[in-house]
């Protein structure tokens, strides 16, 4: 409230005076509406267009959020998702950038083609196993359970097992069980097949055990043909399973890409927000579910339910040493020649400044 400097009542000072501070105040009037119609002409301006690539899958959760709820579009981005095999097929067109972003594992294989020059970055994560959200799983066949062929760790040895390619993050998790058991990665006998055929080879016998990824473990078990070992979460606790990229192009729009970070961590938190018991059960769960059921491969709701779904960080960032310990293990394997260097692979900063925005994910 206006009030007059003397101890008297309101006269016409008063009014000379609020007339003196409304027109001082004028120019800075001005200046706020300048800018508030320069924001608004940027947002109502054509929508920038970005290309993304993901393969279809739960973890690609996000990307098809932002999409559906119109994230994307309060960022002023027209979004267009392309679906690729695996995170492997996207690194060229990350690498020319006709992709700007993608999302898969970070595989021996993404790492190669890091030695052979492909200038790309990992941003964000995209799949990770906190405590309770282990969709990778090893199984082993309820006949050798329970024939008691398979009784502790160590009776794996000798065991073919199901696996999908070399280099990749299930690999990692079944070299980490071994070890617990005090047995080497070459003591188990390993067979590549689509993770979809992974419930078919435990039905007809054709492997001893797998190392699966939802929903093969969710529908080999409820048919009785496997019994699970160990979830990802208890074997590799927060293991970082997949990660969102960006090329080096688009890393360097950074207006852009940050407002594309913003709307993705904006879907990550709803994601977060069905998850419930290890399970698909959390208050936006229902949107999530018919979400994925309209855009993956997966269409049966009751799927969704019956999984345990993979883990997402609300605040972005990658679990570096986990990404470093599954990098050596490549090594190990002798699937990557060269030094892979991930402080310089791996750009936090555009979840650190959408953080600092939105504010931390509250726990």
């Amino acid at each position: 409230m206006w009030r007059n400097e003397s101890t008297g009542p309101i006269n016409q000072t008063l009014g000379n005076e609020k007339m003196r501070k409304v027109n001082a105040s004028a120019p800075f009037a001005a200046t706020i509406v300048a800018v508030t119609l320069l924001l608004v002409a940027a947002y109502s301006a054509e929508p920038v267009t970005v290309t993304v690539g993901a393969t279809s899958t739960t973890s690609d959760a996000p990307i098809y959020i932002a999409d559906k709820l119109g994230y994307f579009s309060d960022e002023g981005l027209n979004v267009t998702v392309s679906n690729f095999r695996s995170a492997s097929d996207m690194v060229a067109p990350l690498g020319t950038g006709e992709l700007d972003a993608g999302a898969g594992s970070p595989s021996a294989g993404l790492y190669n083609a890091v030695l052979r020059g492909v200038r790309i970055k990992i941003v964000a994560d995209k799949a990770s196993s906190p405590p309770g959200y282990g969709a990778t799983k090893i199984l082993v066949r309820k006949d050798l359970v329970d024939n008691s062929r398979y009784k502790q760790l160590s009776d794996l040895k000798g065991m073919k097992f199901a696996m999908n390619a070399p280099g990749v993050s299930n690999t990692a998790t079944l070299n980490a069980l071994l070890k617990m058991a005090g047995l080497q990665y070459s003591e188990v006998d390993t067979v590549n097949l689509p993770f979809p055929d992974h419930v078919a080879a435990l039905k007809n016998k054709s492997v001893d055990a797998s190392a699966s990824v939802e929903p093969g473990p969710a529908i080999a078990i409820k048919n009785g043909f496997a019994e699970l070992i160990k979830s990802d979460d208890q074997i590799i606790p927060y293991h970082q399973i997949a990660v969102l990229l960006y090329s080096e192009k688009f890393s360097q729009q950074s207006d852009v890409s940050r407002r594309f970070m913003r709307a993705y961590l904006r879907a990550v938190r709803f994601y977060n927000g069905a998850l419930k018991d290890s399970h698909l059960a959390g208050p936006n769960a229902d949107r999530v579910i018919s979400i994925l059921a309209e855009t993956t491969n997966i269409k049966d709701p009751a799927i969704y339910r019956d999984i345990t779904p993979t883990g997402m960080n609300p605040d972005g960032r990658v679990n570096v040493q986990s990404l470093a310990d599954d990098l050596q293990f490549y090594r190990d394997q002798r699937l990557i020649k060269g030094d892979v260097k991930l402080d310089d692979l791996v750009d936090h900063s555009f979840v650190d400044a959408v953080v600092k925005e939105l504010g931390p994910y509250p726990k």
